[in-house]
């Protein structure tokens, strides 16, 4: 166990350092640097092979989504909870209900 230092016990006597056992590697030397090579062309690993989700032929592929509009009367407004909680309100009593509740 150390105490305090890497290099030196509990009683201040220097550690001496001990030889790793096992193998020792030595520093890496890169090797020396050369150029790539220019390729042909591009390369394409999907060259003849068809994939069906790809088939543009038909209409309905990437096509925007119908936007959805209320167009009811059921909703009569929006009322705030708590804080900045919007609560849509149907009926009269659903009103009074909230505004109780903001209140006590």
């Amino acid at each position: 166990m150390k105490y305090g230092s890497m290099t030196h016990d509990f009683t201040g006597r220097k550690i001496k350092k001990r030889k790793p056992a096992g193998e020792v590697f030595s520093k890496y030397n890169r090797p020396a640097f050369t150029e790539l090579v220019a390729s042909k062309g591009p390369v394409r690993r999907d060259e003849g092979v068809e994939y069906k989700s790809v088939d543009i032929g038909s209409p309905t592929v990437c096509s925007a989504p119908e936007v959805q509009k209320y167009t009811g009367t059921l909703v009569k407004g929006i009322a705030t909870m708590h804080k900045s909680n919007a609560v849509p309100v149907i009926n009269q009593e659903e009103a009074t209900d909230i505004a109780n509740m903001r209140r006590s």
